[in-house]
């Protein structure tokens, strides 16, 4: 009795589930409104019934999800479709099993005006076709724009721009409900150089009581060629969820006004064209009083700043550099910042200058010529002329060692004084008496300590505080291969081997007379002064230090020994 029951209900099931032949009833197509703006998406509802007949022999064929579909694609090209979803439900009509189907559609506009959905065919039904007006632009008032899921807002700083000045353009997403997806375009051009502004910024705003979602990013444009700037439309698609959890379909679009773009100015006397909102030299490294010696070692940075242009635009600093003062730079460094008014970059270069001559050296003034943008004029940034007076490092040292003219006629006439009274000859003679006793009492003490066994040497003079530390910047520039090397080593030779007067590394070379350290700095020469796009090995300066430190050294043992004193009896007249 169970068996025969449950073979009943299996047979009901299968009567219900399975059908034949599909009888076409009516078919409705309703959009969700009949006038849109362009960029507004239409939500297009189509429903078709069936009839269905039971048949067991394809029981197992049956595919709800492969029914035939109506004709969507006849909307095109006054539509694109999107998207699409479907769903079914089966009831009985008088006795007899009827199925629908309803399809809903996400339709973009693909043009402003009157548009036609056209008459849809689903088996034997037909739709009847359906006007759809879309107006351009966007909505007249901000109530309007309030009501729309999602809507995009373009803004730049300015309404005409330089070529090559910059350009900062700020996109708005707004869109209402949770969002699944999305994809927002990004502004392009091909005769213009966009460099985005940052990361996009994510916050909430309200709209006449509606509070919206906004994404928003920030871009730098800078047009490249005179004319008209006419970027392409900013599109967005996307999917959210209302507040019922419906899935709803976001497209938008807008469009950013043409930009004109003027040409360089005929009066503009530069020889790069510069178009910045600031541009600023400054400079650092020279002593306040601009008063050096031959052979001192300077270092002098000028660094180039500009607003509104990035660091690559910047030109070269120009190489200004006087007979009598060697110059050795340093790589140039280009630096691009991101603040909320745009780029902002700077072009660094270092210097190290050594005077090889005495007298006075003039470091010529530098001019930069650009064009400020917000007073729309030519300007000039510069750094004035200096002066330097250079004295001669040997020279003061060869005086300082060296009596007078003067002082050597004051004790030539104080030693040629004829002694005219008795008062000056008993003071001679009491000055002799004891320097006398003195040299007896020295001797004493000298016949002691020898017997004794007890030699002490004298301590070695504290060395040149001066030469140590340069000593130490030859040594650290050495061992990371600085351009500054040949140059400290110049100032400290001249230091350490005073009256040498070197003016060159190449002088300097020869005369230390050091065969590692002639070797190691050509080939730290070479590795400097290598052509562009060259590849040198990594630098290491262990072998250039050690030698160094052995010239030093060898310096150090050659000097006179001062310590001991001088035997009080020759040798000759010791017997």
């Amino acid at each position: 009795m169970v068996n025969r029951l449950v073979i009943s209900a299996i047979r009901v099931l299968v009567l219900m589930a399975m059908a034949t032949s599909l009888h076409a009833g009516e078919l409705k197509v309703e959009p969700d409104r009949t006038r849109l703006y362009e960029g507004e998406v239409l939500t297009l509802t189509v429903t078709g019934s069936l009839k269905l007949d039971i048949n067991l022999s394809n029981l197992f064929d049956l595919d709800l999800s492969n029914l035939p579909s109506p004709d969507i694609e006849k909307v095109e090209p006054a539509f694109e479709v999107l998207g699409k979803n479907q769903r079914y439900s089966i009831r009985t009509v008088n006795n007899d099993m009827v199925g629908e189907i309803t399809w809903t559609y996400q339709l973009a506009p693909q043009r402003s005006g009157k548009l036609t959905i056209p008459s849809l065919s689903f088996k034997d039904s037909t739709s009847k076709p359906v006007n759809i007006q879309v107006v351009s632009g966007s909505p007249p008032d901000q109530k309007v724009a309030a009501s729309r899921d999602s809507f995009i807002e373009l803004s730049a700083d300015k309404a005409e721009v330089y070529v090559q000045e910059q350009l900062t353009m700020t996109i708005r997403l707004f869109f209402s409900g949770n969002l699944v997806r999305g994809e927002l375009s990004e502004p392009e051009h091909p005769d213009a150089i966009i460099e985005p502004l940052g990361k996009q910024r994510e916050y909430s705003r309200y709209r006449d009581g509606v509070r919206y979602r906004v994404v928003e990013r920030r871009y730098a444009l800078f047009p490249q060629q005179p004319g008209e700037l006419t970027l392409p439309p900013i599109e967005f698609e996307g999917q959210a969820r209302d507040a019922s959890g419906k899935l709803i379909f976001l497209r938008d679009s807008e469009q950013l006004y043409p930009v004109p773009v003027k040409d360089v100015p005929a009066s503009y006397t530069g020889d790069t064209w510069l178009p910045a909102s600031g541009l600023t030299l400054e400079e650092s490294g020279l002593p306040d009083s601009l008063r050096v010696e031959t052979g001192e070692n300077l270092t002098r940075n000028i660094t180039l700043r500009a607003e509104g242009l990035p660091a690559e635009a910047l030109p070269p600093l120009p190489e200004l550099t006087p007979e009598g003062l060697r110059s050795y730079p340093e790589a140039p460094e280009r630096k691009t910042d991101i603040t909320p008014a745009g780029l902002t970059s700077s072009l660094s270069q270092t210097r190290a200058l050594v005077p090889v001559q005495s007298g006075t050296l003039t470091l010529p003034e530098m001019r930069i010529t650009w064009w400020d943008t917000t007073t729309d004029s030519e300007q000039v940034a510069f750094i004035p002329a200096k002066t330097l007076q250079v004295g001669d490092a040997s020279a003061r040292v060869t005086s300082q060692a060296t009596p007078s003219s003067n002082d050597n006629e004051t004790a030539a006439s104080r030693t040629s004084e004829p002694k005219t009274s008795d008062g000056d000859a008993s003071g001679w003679q009491w000055l002799s008496l004891v320097l006398a006793a003195l040299w007896l009492a020295t001797l004493v003490l000298w016949w002691r300590a020898r017997n004794a066994g007890n030699w002490v040497e004298s301590e070695p003079a504290e060395p040149d505080h001066r030469e140590n530390k340069l000593f130490e910047q030859l040594i650290q520039a050495a061992r990371k291969g600085s351009a500054s090397t040949p140059a400290l080593l110049v100032q400290w030779a001249n230091q350490r081997f005073a009256g040498k007067n070197f003016k060159t590394a190449s002088e300097a070379m020869a005369g230390l007379n050091n065969a590692t350290l002639s070797a190691e700095l050509r080939r730290l020469q070479a590795r400097l002064f290598a052509p562009a796009g060259d590849t040198a090995e990594n630098w290491d300066g262990r072998a250039l230090a050690k030698a160094l430190e052995q010239v030093r050294e060898q310096g150090r043992l050659e000097e006179p020994q001062g310590s001991e004193l001088p035997p009080l009896y020759p040798d000759n007249l010791s017997a």
